[in-house]
């Protein structure tokens, strides 16, 4: 009965080593694949825009208050544009979740978690005209949500 026990247990453990991400160390995501369009993303540091497109840029912040927020956390851009999130002051990242975006397509894979002021995330603008939701993962709940209007 004993061994049983112990086999079984051996079993969970291997099985929730693999769903946090344990295996064989390829760096290969045993997850859920991101959509095509996700995949197609341009994100990171010094994206450059299009030819005749912009750099948007977005302050994420913890004011002396402890309110979080995007200044602006409402704004307009066109395909080719590059959003530049630049931390201002606390720890801040962005995500355009695909539940709140139901429907929407070359949605970018969430940020890093950026740490030191003037840090930047660079996303660029790959979404379908629309709305886009965008909000920091541990601050969302306190209100530091956005949208992203991205026009023809």
């Amino acid at each position: 009965m004993t061994k049983n026990w112990l086999v079984a247990g051996g079993l969970m453990l291997v099985g929730a080593l693999t769903a946090c991400g344990g295996g064989d160390g390829d760096g290969a995501d045993t997850g859920a694949a991101p959509s095509a369009a996700a995949a197609e993303a341009t994100t990171g540091t010094d994206v450059a825009p299009d030819p005749g497109r912009e750099v948007i840029t977005v302050q994420m912040m913890t004011d002396a208050d402890g309110s979080n927020r995007f200044e602006p956390a409402h704004f307009e851009a066109r395909k080719g544009d590059v959003v530049r999130y630049v931390l201002v002051q606390g720890v801040h990242n962005v995500n355009f979740l695909p539940d709140s975006n139901a429907g929407k397509s070359g949605l970018p894979p969430a940020g890093p978690m950026l740490q030191l002021p003037q840090q930047t995330y660079d996303v660029k603008v790959t979404m379908d005209p629309g709305a886009h939701y965008f909000q920091c993962d541990p601050h969302a709940a306190l209100g530091m949500v956005g949208h992203l209007t991205v026009k023809e």
